[in-house]
């Protein structure tokens, strides 16, 4: 449903700028505010003819003419839960790529399968038996369950050195001085933690962040890698993401630390990393381990084992905070596994995305224009409608983990991506998902009006000319009266 207003309307609004603008000493026709690069946020005189709505649907025709969206292919909706009824839109039927906006129905599934109080168990086991001078005659095992953020130290999870105190504390206080047999990795039921497939149609390159291999570029020769990233005294400035793709693996991490003349990447593999550095600080604890650390991904027989600790990650109501706010990749793309394990029993990436598209259905999701391919929203390939974001999220507002839900989305001007848009008019009254690719931008969320009504929008920009800042400042031009409705 397009709501633009007829050709006399335009007219009429024109000449009334025009109008308005001769009665200033500086001259400033009408046409020249659409030629603009940066929209001029101060639209008092036009505030004063036109009620929010005819604002919002004059600044969407303004957007015709302007040089950064007059080709772009964008899609725009205001929709109130209460009346469950569009406020205003343009092109919202459009299936479109809504890049990062994806995560809200990532975490959503995960709320409805998981539970907001769910957390993952990463065990700390023993088998055999200890005699009294302390001696294991067995194996330790570390029994993982998929955590997203295992040893992140983000989010309120541990750090991995946190956590090998935690397992320390546990072998001493069982008086273990001695392991005759091996540190077990068993992650048999999230084998698919191993490697983490990209997403279809990624690119290489995405709006300053910059995909390595795996590992350090310390040791990396550029001959046998793709190695893309610019030289700068430090590449964490501007708040740039670093993610590091193995074209030998395709394993997907992200950028850990700048080390001077390298970064490091994160753990591909944390169960790995956290029993090796257990070992390690056994061995600087005096206790002596005889075998090695080895991955057991089947074990049909399984030996009798006792528990000796358990680190528990934070709740899934702060994970998904933390996924949101900062728009964490890694962490939506591992909820999405854990959405496939919960519904279908293994954390393949195709199990994960039959698990959120099955959930959506179940609620009523409109599927038109619904190509769901990863939890994060890396991939390009992926489209969804702005009515259909819109009229989710006015359902999210009866879910009984709305609050959760809601906190977890960054506030306009104040916290997570939005913390540097919308600083002046709408400055802690729009609660949204922000995404970003390569000519695509795009908010989901919640706008909270003056009048204190809760309204659910979806603004999806596709193929847009000029730089992100730019686009920004339509947005907030197109965003901004909404607060008046």
């Amino acid at each position: 449903m397009n709501k633009i207003k007829n050709y006399f309307s335009i007219i009429a609004i024109g000449f009334s700028s025009f109008v308005f603008s001769q009665g200033s000493v500086a001259v400033s026709t009408f046409p020249q505010v659409a030629d603009q690069q940066s929209l001029v946020k101060d639209i008092t005189a036009e505030k004063a003819l036109l009620s929010p709505k005819e604002q919002i649907e004059f600044n969407i025709n303004k957007m015709f003419t302007d040089p950064v969206l007059r080709n772009a292919n964008w899609g725009f909706v205001v929709y109130d839960p209460k009346t469950e009824k569009i406020v205003t839109a343009y092109n919202e039927t459009a299936p479109l790529i809504p890049a990062s906006t994806t995560k809200l129905l990532t975490t959503e599934t995960a709320f409805s399968l998981l539970g907001t109080q769910y957390r993952w168990n990463t065990q700390l086991e023993y088998s055999g038996s200890i005699d009294v001078e302390g001696v294991l005659t067995g194996n330790l095992y570390i029994v993982g369950s998929g955590d997203p953020s295992l040893g992140g130290n983000r989010g309120g999870a541990a750090s991995y050195t946190q956590i090998v105190n935690q397992y320390l504390d546990a072998i001493k206080e069982k008086g273990i001085r001695k392991v005759t047999g091996d540190i077990i990795i068993q992650t048999a039921i999230f084998k698919e933690n191993k490697k983490q497939e990209l997403p279809q149609n990624i690119v290489w390159l995405e709006q300053a962040n910059y995909f390595l291999p795996v590992g350090t570029t310390k040791d990396i020769d550029p001959k046998n890698e793709k190695l893309l990233i610019s030289q700068s005294n430090n590449p964490f400035n501007q708040a740039k993401k670093y993610f590091y793709v193995s074209p030998y693996t395709n394993k997907a991490v992200y950028a850990d630390k700048f080390e001077g003349a390298w970064v490091t990447t994160k753990v591909a593999e944390p169960p790995a990393f956290l029993a090796n550095k257990l070992r390690e600080g056994l061995v600087k604890n005096k206790i002596t381990v005889s075998g090695k650390v080895t991955p057991k991904i089947v074990d049909r027989e399984p030996e009798p084992r006792e528990i000796l600790t358990i680190y528990k990650s934070p709740t899934l109501a702060e994970i998904v905070n933390y996924t949101n706010q900062r728009s964490d990749n890694g962490y939506a793309e591992a909820l999405l596994k854990s959405n496939g394990f919960q519904k279908l029993g293994d954390q393949t990436v195709e199990s994960g995305r039959l698990a959120v598209t099955d959930h959506l259905q179940s609620i009523g999701f409109d599927l038109n224009g619904l190509n769901f391919m990863d939890g994060s929203g890396l991939s390009k390939a992926h489209t969804v409608t702005p009515i259909s974001q819109a009229k989710f999220l006015a359902k999210m507002m009866k879910s009984p983990y709305y609050k959760e839900y809601f906190e977890s989305l960054p506030i306009a001007g104040q916290s997570g991506t939005l913390k540097h848009m919308f600083m002046v008019n709408s400055n802690g009254q729009i609660f949204a998902k922000t995404g970003t690719l390569n000519g695509v931008k795009c908010l989901a969320g919640y706008i909270k009006t003056r009048n204190n009504k809760t309204l659910a929008f979806s603004l999806l920009i596709n193929k847009f000319s000029g730089s992100v800042a730019q686009v920004k400042d339509r947005m907030e031009q197109l965003l901004d009266p909404t607060l008046d409705l």
